[in-house]
């Protein structure tokens, strides 16, 4: 890293080699704009301090652990479905309204103010440190709790600390490194997704030798993420913001990435609306950003594809996550040992291939190709949902292995654990490098809230997995035939069918991302009619779809 100076007459700290950097305007601020009176152009990128090395690694590692203590429960859950059903006294569908929408709404919901409070007052590392405790707290209570309604207030309070906790750790990693950097630190965090069911598949099945209840998993786990809150607030810093992908692109061997804004300046998504005038208040102002960020996300051509096919793949994966393991263990009844293992492949495998995916695509980013990443997205799902369709009939294409011989079990678990290693090395390479991908092509001062904004629609659409697949088998005893039979077709139809519709989706993006990155957004004031009542037709049909299953999971429960 080349040494910055600093311009003492303008504050305006500068590169050796600034002169052979590729700047690019976006905007000229009208002569009203407050902006205008800042001691430098706002709008012109600058070089961006370094962030030690050191202090990159540690801040990574404490967004991993937050996040990855922010997923236990959720695979705790999982895992404890069983003992969870019994001590509480739930029916199915009340489970299923824990790990489906009654949790989900509230993420999708509460998502957005939070990440908008933490990118309008610039307080991230803030924002994140009191929603960590707070979750924290709420799966104290969860370990507490005695029946279905105190259980359900549990999670819907930890929905709330939960709800940014992934937008403002890829927001804040996206800002701590070089943009080609960004996909493998970016991995890293999403390690926790693999670690966090590994760790509850080993503690499942110690837990169930002891004799141990599940909630003391849960009780412990809330009070060492209040701890790491703490240190997250007393270790993390809020980084300077650098400029997007459409603002200073990777190109290779140039220092492009290491640009940012001005710290006086305005949200770069402004320009899709007039600037805001000297007399404006702070609550005009914030509606004006709103707005502004809103409207940059939807002349993105690329951003709702992007997002739609994301949450066909996330649709899979979450069904993948909550009922795969329970169908194993009632095809493979006499093999105690499945959910350890299975746990040991999921964080093992998961880990190295989002690990290596994140490195495959800051390896191609350096050479100006960030577009890897969306190719891997694509094609790996499509491939994985082959292994996937051969882990639920496992038993069946096994030679020498029968359901209904017990000695052959043996057989058939070989089989599992090969095709099981195949399915996640190929389709989890994506969740860092895509994240990464998109992130960078947010507005860097409101890239929180777009982000929550993506993340948003994800959790509503994908949340309706297990709702549905709870209504359907509504009624069936989990140990029953009737039932596995049920959940072998829900499964062998719904993961692959999301994985395919999804890697089609990302691969039609391409040409669309592309597109964004030269310019090419919807300009200012010329979104068609067409495109503005898709968008609202859209809204509408996934609002219908939301409250229709929340009401059914209700009067059905």
């Amino acid at each position: 890293m080349k040494d910055s100076l600093r311009d003492p007459s303008s504050g305006v700290t500068t590169h050796p080699d600034d002169e052979a950097l590729p700047e690019k305007r976006l905007s000229t601020p009208s002569p009203d704009s407050p902006s205008q009176t800042s001691p430098t152009d706002p709008s012109t990128p600058i070089t961006r301090p370094a962030v030690p090395a050191w202090r990159i690694t540690i801040s990574v590692f404490l967004l991993f652990l937050n996040y990855f203590l922010a997923q236990y429960d959720k695979f705790i859950l999982s895992y404890f479905q069983s003992s969870v059903i019994a001590s509480l006294d739930l029916s199915f569908s009340e489970y299923s309204i824990l790990s489906g929408y009654a949790t989900g709404i509230v993420y999708a919901l509460l998502a957005l103010p939070m990440a908008y409070v933490a990118d309008y007052t610039s307080a991230r590392v803030w924002v994140l440190s009191i929603a960590a405790t707070w979750w924290s707290l709420c799966v104290v209570f969860q370990g507490l709790s005695h029946n279905f309604w105190q259980i359900l207030l549990a999670r819907i309070g930890m929905g709330l600390g939960q709800a940014p906790v992934e937008a403002l750790s890829v927001s804040l990693i996206s800002d701590l490194m070089g943009k080609e950097w960004v996909f493998l630190g970016g991995s890293f965090l999403y390690v926790g997704v693999y670690v966090g069911e590994a760790v509850s598949g080993q503690i499942a099945t110690s837990f169930a030798r002891t004799n141990t209840p599940w909630n003391t998993a849960l009780i412990a786990i809330g009070i060492v993420g209040i701890v790491v809150a703490i240190l997250v607030r007393l270790i993390l810093r809020e980084p300077v913001r650098q400029t997007s992908l459409l603002q200073t692109p990777i190109t290779p061997h140039d220092n492009a990435h290491h640009h940012t804004y001005h710290p006086d300046s305005t949200n770069d998504a402004e320009y899709s609306l007039p600037p805001p005038s000297a007399s404006t208040s702070k609550l005009s102002l914030a509606k004006h950003h709103l707005l502004a960020t809103t409207a940059y996300a939807l002349r993105l051509r690329s951003f709702w594809l992007l997002t739609l096919s994301a949450s066909f793949r996330q649709l899979s994966g979450n069904v993948f996550g909550y009922y795969m393991i329970g169908y194993l263990s009632a095809l493979f009844p006499n093999s105690p040992q499945l959910p350890s293992r299975y746990g040991i492949i999921v964080g093992v495998v998961g880990s190295f291939a989002v690990l290596f995916g994140g490195f495959t695509a800051s390896f191609f980013a350096t050479r100006g190709r960030p577009l890897v990443a969306l190719y891997m997205t694509a094609l790996g799902g499509m491939i994985s949902a082959i292994f996937v369709l051969l882990m639920i009939f496992s038993r069946a294409i096994t030679p020498g292995s029968s359901p209904t011989a017990p000695e052959t079990e043996p057989n058939g678990l070989k089989t599992l654990y090969a095709v099981m290693t195949l399915a996640y090395l190929f389709a989890e390479t994506w969740l860092g490098a895509f994240n990464a991908l998109l992130v960078l092509l947010l507005p860097p001062r409101y890239k929180t809230f777009a982000l929550a904004l993506y993340q948003t629609t994800l959790v509503l659409i994908y949340s309706s997995g297990p709702q549905i697949i709870g209504l359907a088998l509504r009624g069936l005893d989990p140990e029953s035939e009737t039932y596995v039979r049920r959940v072998r077709v829900v499964l062998a139809v719904i993961i692959p069918a999301g994985y395919w519709i999804a890697g089609v989706g990302f691969l039609c993006a391409v040409r669309l991302v592309w597109r964004d990155l030269r310019g090419g957004m919807v300009p200012k004031g010329g979104m068609s009619r067409r495109r503005r009542g898709a968008f609202r037709g859209f809204v509408a049909v996934l609002a219908v779809g939301v409250v229709t299953l929340f009401v059914c999971s209700l009067l059905f429960r």
